[in-house]
């Protein structure tokens, strides 16, 4: 999953300086895949509110230019909100904190039918109809006596 977002996908969101302050990549003890896993944590999270009507191994295996731009956004958002989670929660910037309510949101309406991701992949059918939260279903049909 850690190849949907790339390194150059958070400068449009967060000054380089900055990520690499929360990473802390000059310290002795710098893990490079601490942002591997709050990647994966924000990807699985998103999945668990898309799977319902989109195909997710469709969508977070694309790749450049392949990648929804509006999932993308938020993918990075939730990410930089699970890298700061691990620094210091209680110093989060409120802006860390509006964007990350603002994708929940986002991803509530999604999963609710609210909101419809123009461009992204949905699950096809049977799959699609097994999801729904409309399921109906009827008894047999009884034989008329005349």
């Amino acid at each position: 999953m850690a190849n949907f977002i790339t390194t150059c996908d958070y400068d449009a969101t967060i000054h380089r300086e900055i990520l690499d302050a929360l990473l802390r990549t000059d310290s002795p003890t710098f893990d490079p895949q601490i942002i591997e896993i709050c990647e994966d944590r924000a990807l699985s999270e998103m999945r668990s509110y898309l799977n319902k009507q989109y195909d997710c191994d469709a969508i977070f295996s694309a790749t450049g230019e392949d990648r929804h731009p509006l999932i993308l956004m938020f993918a990075v958002d939730i990410t930089v909100y699970h890298i700061f989670c691990q620094h210091n929660p209680y110093k989060m910037a409120k802006i860390r904190q509006d964007r990350y309510d603002r994708a929940i949101e986002w991803l509530k309406g999604v999963m609710k039918g609210d909101i419809t991701i123009d461009g992204a992949p949905l699950i096809q059918e049977p799959g699609l109809s097994e999801n729904s939260p409309w399921q109906i279903q009827a008894d047999e049909v009884r034989p008329t006596f005349r």
